[in-house]
This record gives structure tokens, sequence and C-alpha cells, in this order.
């Protein structure tokens, strides 16, 4: 059998982006039951309300939810079971120095396989308040508004 390469997402984090401002992004591989790999491998997850905590020097996954797996026995695993992330040691040691600063979290945005491996990107992030959203949404809008507006002028419609 050939060796898997190449990355395929297998969850997506889209929430996360709206509700934190990102700081710093880690790739992280997880430990896994033979049963979380098979059901994730069918493309079933949710990191919804997924966060990660540094506990003893270790780092965990927590929350997420991986559905059992259909054809699973009587060793099928807990779908929202806690999961240790595997990271270098001077990265933990840099996350425990940064989630000691007041306000500063780790949030998984997305789970991936790469090279047949399943991988975690955690993010170290700030909490945004509410005029902070807004204000995103807005700068946003603004700039799809602008794009528009030069696509036309490109194509020599102008309309003001």
């Amino acid at each position: 059998m050939p060796k898997e390469r190449g990355q395929k997402v297998i969850a997506s984090n889209r929430k996360a982006r709206h509700d934190y401002s990102i700081l710093d992004t880690y790739e992280a591989g997880m430990v896994l039951q033979g049963t979380e790999v098979k059901s994730l491998r069918a493309g079933k997850a949710s990191l919804v309300d997924a966060f990660a905590t540094v506990d003893d020097g270790e780092v965990w996954l927590r929350n997420v939810h991986i559905p059992e797996y259909t054809q699973g026995t009587w060793t099928n695993h807990m779908p929202r079971r806690t999961r240790k992330l595997l990271l270098h040691r001077r990265e933990i040691e840099r996350l425990i120095g940064k989630t000691k600063e007041s306000g500063l979290s780790l949030v998984p945005l997305s789970m991936y396989f790469k090279d047949g491996k399943v991988k975690v990107e955690i993010a170290l992030a700030r909490g945004k308040k509410a005029y902070d959203k807004r204000q995103s949404l807005a700068k946003r809008d603004a700039q799809k508004d602008i794009s528009r507006a030069m696509g036309r002028a490109l194509k020599g419609r102008f309309t003001e």
C-alpha cells in the first residue's frame, strides 16, 4: 500500500477566527486510539467547543467531539475524551509562559491528516470584545466593496 502524501482537512473551527485574535499558531500531533483514527478517516469531527490546556508540563485537547466508529465493538472510544497533544519541549515551555499572561488561551483552528498522521493546528489567541468583532466585520465588508469596485473599473463598467 503506498504511503499517504499531502494534507487533508478533517475539521476546521471557523468561529475561532471570529471570536479570537490569533497571535501565534502551532502544529501538534495527537495521541489517538484506533477507532478514533478510523472515525476521523470518515471525516467526522467537531472542534466547536474545543480548547487546549497546559497541565503539569503537558498540553491536553479538551471537548473535541470525535463520534464513535460505527463498525467499532466494545473497544470503541469515548466521543469527548481528553486527548494529549504532542509538541516539542521548548514549544510547551513557551505556551506555559504565554498562557500565564491574562487573557490568552489555546484554541484549535483545524484538524487534518498530514502524510497519514493526524495533526491539530492550535493557536495562542486573545478573546475579542463585541466591538472588535463588529469592527473586523465592517473592515471585511469594506474590503469586499473595494474589490468589487476595482473589478468593475477594470472591466470598464463604472457605477457610482
